[in-house]
């Protein structure tokens, strides 16, 4: 029985084969976004650049070679994103953030061409919400979002000791309903003091690779 690691493993290192050679491309942030960084490096392929969305996923990139550029570098968009989630829906939206790392991830996957999700098969659900939701915000408007986060229905609790890469704090929010992803990220963003939150509906994955007990299933929107 394969463990969760090695379901994580399996996606990730079929993931490779989604990276065009001598190309720019995103990567994102996580446990199984490691072993990503770990097959690409052994994989040989050549890419141009990749643009890194936390300083953990760039300090591997440097430790195994692979050269790390910004946006900024760039007049185009990054041939690829590869990413993994907290939890993945059938339609390949998702809640990310979970690393703290959504208000990044979410920008260069954003700036990208294709996102390929890679997860193990205990992310993949029907319904998202049972992973608290990551809502960034600016540290002194925290008590403002907290109250209409409580308007909606969720219970929002800050992540203590933790600041983002961009200097905010995190609220994660439980028992809010997302059934309607694309409407609620909007209404969540439109609320002041709030930078992003970590539901991906309008940048939903367009393949999600999924390690499983059985191997890797390769997953399009809307397939179950």
């Amino acid at each position: 029985m394969a463990t969760q690691d090695e379901m994580k493993r399996m996606a990730a290192e079929k993931a490779v084969e989604f990276v065009p050679e001598n190309e720019y491309i995103g990567i994102g942030t996580g446990s199984t976004v490691n072993f990503f960084i770990e097959a690409l490096a052994k994989s040989g392929k050549t890419i141009k650049g990749a643009v890194s969305t936390s300083k953990e996923s760039s300090a591997l990139m440097a430790k195994l070679g692979i050269p790390e550029i910004t946006l900024g570098d760039l007049s185009g968009k990054l041939a690829v994103y590869i990413d993994g989630a907290d939890e993945v829906n059938h339609m390949l939206q998702m809640i990310k953030g979970g690393g703290g790392a959504l208000l990044n991830e979410k920008i260069v996957a954003s700036a990208s061409e294709k996102f390929v999700c890679i997860a193990d098969e205990t992310k993949y659900v029907s319904r998202l919400g049972k992973f608290p939701l990551p809502v960034e915000i600016i540290p002194h408007a925290r008590s403002l979002v907290a109250r209409k986060l409580l308007a909606f229905g969720g219970q929002p609790e800050l992540r203590i000791g933790f600041t983002t890469f961009n200097g905010n704090a995190i609220l994660d929010v439980r028992g809010i309903n997302i059934d309607r992803p694309v409407t609620l990220e909007d209404q969540l963003n439109n609320i002041p003091g709030v930078v992003e939150n970590g539901i991906f509906g309008h940048n939903a994955a367009d393949v999600l690779v999924l390690g499983t007990q059985e191997g890797v299933k390769v997953i399009k929107p809307g397939q179950d």
